[in-house]
């Protein structure tokens, strides 16, 4: 059974699929070049560009900190060797780092944050080691010098990578860069996991076919309309696999493939490319939380427990204050700007301070640069029809009360920045969920209150996932999986998507 059967394309998220059209699914010519060619490719160009983004930071960082004075040049010329062997020692060793943190590991690229969390670990694995190394042999090597290429090389990566995975998404929603998938199992669970891969283009994985032991159907529509062949049963799959043009084999659940089916499959596949995969219906669980216990015969998988207290959150907390002073100090003329022209923009204060919901229920005052009227507020009620929002959420694409400097603010963002001030004072944090309403927790179901676990943030994982443009199950979906999984590197990650977010606009009103 052909390829070729397919009716339609996966289809993309926010595009609504068009019955009267029929589309030929993507070929092995057109949507996936064989695997170990492009993968290949992909993990030379991640090399070239990540070794010349750490080369030009040292060296940059190098002559920013030495080629600025007459004594720093006398300096250098009496340790050249050593600066030398430091310059290369910490290039090597650097992308050395990222290899070893899985930098370069195919399937988490352009999904996820594990790439970036790599990368942020691999930077400062690299500086830590050649710090420890210089204090053991007393090496002089200059902390200006370190100080320098630290921050310069983990933003670089950061963006680098940022744009590399940009352009894999953008190749994948046109069906390139993508693996094949042939799904084992139940309908049902079948359903479940080419749902969670439809609505997840940038995965790079397309369903070609699934085997589900119906033999009487020829094709299988799948949740979202799409129709794909319907191969059998669990012994026509390794001849599917190359029928059909798959790489991957996709186990979802048990219910049609016992232990020792398995095993024999893994066994087929063994010797060829084709890569076997376990769906597991384990949702918000983090593979850091994740630990195997290998007992001979049982391999038990532990799933550690969410902790919201100790020595990482004291650690979140002392990040979030050193790093809300700084910003505070830095965009301390930003801020007098912003509130002189709120000032003299609309009649009302320069602040509009909201009551919010914080950790464990607790109410707080958060804090904002006024961007509306100042009887925003009592006009809620008579634009609540025209409520743009979903769930318990209201949001207007053009919000009559919002003020000409308030469009501006809100349109980057700026709106936000007093909430340092909520940070410092320990009420919020950097980052974490949306701050909710006292109206909107009211509403919540049961399991949402697992939102106010730990203190809202600034930003988090609704701002940077598409903020406005979200569904209420989205938000809180989003926010849960934050509130399970937190990390110190995955809230490095996040602060840097922000960035990207604001710049980009998207969903802010």
């Amino acid at each position: 059974m052909s390829a070729k059967m397919l009716r339609a394309p996966p289809l993309l998220p926010g595009r609504p699929r068009n019955p009267d059209t029929t589309m030929t699914t993507p070929t092995a010519k057109q949507g996936a070049s064989p695997r170990s060619d492009w993968r290949r490719k992909i993990v030379l160009v991640l090399f070239v560009l990540d070794l010349a983004v750490v080369t030009f930071s040292v060296v940059a960082a190098f002559f920013a900190r030495f080629w600025t004075a007459e004594t720093s040049l006398e300096a250098v010329d009496g340790q050249f060797k050593l600066y030398v062997a430091v310059v290369v020692s910490l290039v090597v060793g650097w992308v050395a780092a990222l290899q070893w943190n899985q930098a370069y590991h195919v399937d988490a690229l352009a999904i996820g944050s594990d790439e970036y969390r790599g990368i942020v670990r691999a930077t400062f694995g690299t500086f830590g080691a050649l710090a420890i190394v210089s204090e053991l042999l007393r090496l002089q090597v200059a902390r200006g010098f370190l100080a320098i290429a630290l921050p310069l090389g983990l933003v670089l990566l950061l963006i680098e990578r940022a744009l590399v995975r940009r352009w894999i998404v953008n190749r994948r929603r046109r069906f390139r860069l993508v693996d094949g998938v042939i799904v084992v199992g139940s309908p049902q669970e079948v359903r479940y996991v080419a749902e969670g891969i439809t609505r997840n283009p940038e995965a790079g994985l397309v369903v070609r076919g699934v085997a589900t032991e119906t033999h009487d159907v020829p094709t299988f529509e799948l949740a979202n309309g799409l129709v794909v062949p319907q191969i059998g049963g669990l012994a026509d799959v390794v001849p599917a696999v190359h029928s059909h043009h798959a790489s991957m084999v996709i186990v979802a659940g048990h219910n049609r493939v016992n232990r020792k089916q398995l095993r024999e499959l893994g066994w087929q596949l063994e010797d060829t490319d084709i890569r076997l995969a376990l769906a597991s219906r384990m949702t918000d669980v983090a593979g850091p939380r994740i630990h195997w216990r290998p007992i001979e015969g049982l391999p038990l998988m532990s799933v550690e427990m969410p902790r919201y207290s100790g020595l990482k959150y004291s650690l979140k907390r002392l990040f979030d204050v050193v790093v809300a002073i700084g910003m505070l100090l830095l965009l301390s003329p930003l801020l007098l700007l912003i509130a002189l022209a709120v000032r003299l923009d609309s009649p009302g204060p320069i602040f509009f301070r909201q009551t919010r919901v914080g950790v464990n229920g607790s109410p707080f005052k958060m804090t904002k640069f006024r961007s509306m009227v100042l009887d925003a507020e009592a006009r809620l009620a008579a634009l609540q029809a025209q409520n743009e929002g979903s769930g318990l959420l209201f949001k207007m694409k053009d919000d009559p009360r919002i003020t000409r400097v308030g469009n501006v603010l809100r349109r980057y963002s700026l709106d936000e920045l007093p909430q340092l001030f909520d940070v410092v004072a320990g009420s919020m944090s950097l980052v974490g969920p949306r701050p909710p309403l006292p109206q909107e927790v009211d509403g919540y179901e049961t399991h949402v209150h697992r939102r106010l676990n730990v203190k809202p943030g600034i930003t988090g994982p609704w701002q940077v996932g598409g903020r406005s443009n979200l569904s209420w199950e989205e938000s809180v979906r989003k926010d849960l999986y934050y509130v399970e999984n937190w990390s110190l590197s995955g809230d490095l990650v996040i602060l840097f998507k922000t960035v990207c977010a604001v710049l980009a606009r998207d969903g802010a009103y």
